[in-house]
């Protein structure tokens, strides 16, 4: 397992959940939810975010069908990672599967008492949480980095 802490994001039409882990990426936690509609403006926070956190790497939760495809979503996902990657070089970037971490993630916030509305503005960083948790224990069992990496194309 590589030492460093990571960032992980959850995109979103309308907001982007963040989440970090600790160094040795034991233990993901929330960072923040960011306002995804003024693109550049989210841009702008997302690059103070690493600045801040001075991750090894930042995760990038891709949705995929259940059956694996993927469909306009995933599109716009990879298009926006390709972006976030040229704008914050030389930190990777990595797209990891996202499957059902948005549904797991709500069901948890409804299971700890958290109400629809209030949840909206956490449940995007709880969805990022469990993307990287995903990953840190993808990299823990398997030795390799998760995912796939972004290609920085100038």
């Amino acid at each position: 397992m590589r030492r460093g802490r990571r960032l992980a994001i959850d995109v979103g039409d309308a907001r982007i959940g963040v989440a970090s882990c600790d160094p040795d990426g034991i233990l993901a936690t929330p960072v923040e939810t960011v306002p995804g509609r003024d693109v550049p403006a989210a841009h702008r926070r997302l690059r103070q975010l690493v600045e801040e956190y001075e991750p090894i790497e930042i995760v990038v939760g891709l949705p995929r069908s259940l059956r694996g495809g993927e469909g306009p979503a995933a599109a716009k996902i990879r298009a926006f990672a390709q972006e976030f990657a040229r704008a914050i070089a030389p930190v990777p970037v990595r797209l990891v599967d996202e499957r059902m971490t948005t549904v797991t993630a709500s069901q948890g916030l409804r299971a700890s008492g958290v109400k629809s509305k209030k949840g909206r503005s956490v449940i995007d960083q709880a969805a990022a949480v469990i993307i990287l948790q995903n990953a840190l224990e993808s990299e823990r069992a398997s030795g390799k980095a998760p995912g796939e990496g972004v290609e920085v194309v100038i």
